[in-house]
């Protein structure tokens, strides 16, 4: 399988996931299908038979209310059984609203208030410095969040400590709860504040699979510094009702109607 399947195959999943409570945050969702789809076809080194193993890579969804995203690919991978996806929030379910690392195998930090991902990140990056360990620790942060000023102190840091084996993904899809994040907000020019902090940084669309392969691995192979890699992104990407739905798409409904029409469109 491809990374295009695959990415088409989270989205499905995904909207399962969503569907299965009649509603929930698609639209940041469906913008981080494609680099998941990148990061665990390809760079991931992770155990499903052992999510825990001490030596492996992290994701840090900063942005935890897109768990619906991280839970589909995790499934996919084989973390859980697929029907674990038609549990989303519900009573005793291992898949709650934002993410968990307490119940979902796969899930590497816990996730509530926004703006904090960062700052766990570079301590997971730090603690593997310390101890001479491989393993890379890739962030996914909401465009949004960054308008929290810990994102700053955690910039500082990680390059304060030269933590090149972290890396953080900014889905820049323009949207929030409240608004357009130009709006609401300002935080253009991200890159530029990202190397402003000693970041090395790229600009890539978010959802050019190669694209974003390529940024990964210029990331990797550059060091001596943390990295910084925007994704140009569209909000609800890969869907026409979603795409077209505007900040509304920030938390909506999946109805038999949508589901129906969205899994015609990701054939």
């Amino acid at each position: 399988m491809g990374v295009v399947e695959f990415s088409k195959q989270i989205r499905r999943e995904t909207l399962r996931c969503i569907h299965s409570q009649g509603s929930g945050h698609v639209g940041g969702s469906l913008s981080i299908a494609d680099v998941l789809a990148v990061l665990y076809d390809k760079y991931m080194d992770v155990d499903k038979a052992d999510p825990k193993r001490e030596i492996r890579d992290r994701l840090v969804l900063s942005k935890g209310h897109a768990g619906p995203a991280l839970y589909a690919t995790l499934a996919l991978k084989g973390f859980f059984p697929l029907e674990w996806l038609d549990t989303l929030n519900v009573l005793g379910t291992k898949l709650p609203s934002h993410v968990n690392i307490n119940l979902t195998p796969g899930v590497d930090m816990t996730a509530g208030s926004l703006g904090q991902g960062m700052s766990c990140a570079c301590g997971l990056a730090l603690a593997n410095k310390i101890k001479n360990q491989r393993g890379y620790v890739y962030v996914i942060c909401g465009d949004g969040e960054l308008q929290e000023g810990q994102n700053y102190e955690a910039m500082m840091f990680a390059a304060n400590k030269k933590l090149d084996n972290m890396i953080v993904f900014v889905d820049n899809n323009k949207m929030q709860i409240d608004g357009l994040t130009k709006d609401v907000m300002n935080i253009e020019d991200i890159e530029a504040k990202f190397k402003s902090f000693d970041f090395i940084t790229d600009r890539v669309d978010g959802h050019d699979h190669k694209a974003i392969d390529n940024a990964i691995s210029r990331a990797r192979n550059e060091h001596g510094a943390p990295h910084c890699i925007v994704l140009d992104t569209i909000k609800g990407k890969g869907v026409s009702i979603y795409e077209n739905m505007g900040v509304g798409v920030h938390s909506t409904t999946v109805t038999d109607e949508q589901y129906a029409i969205a899994l015609d469109e990701l054939k």
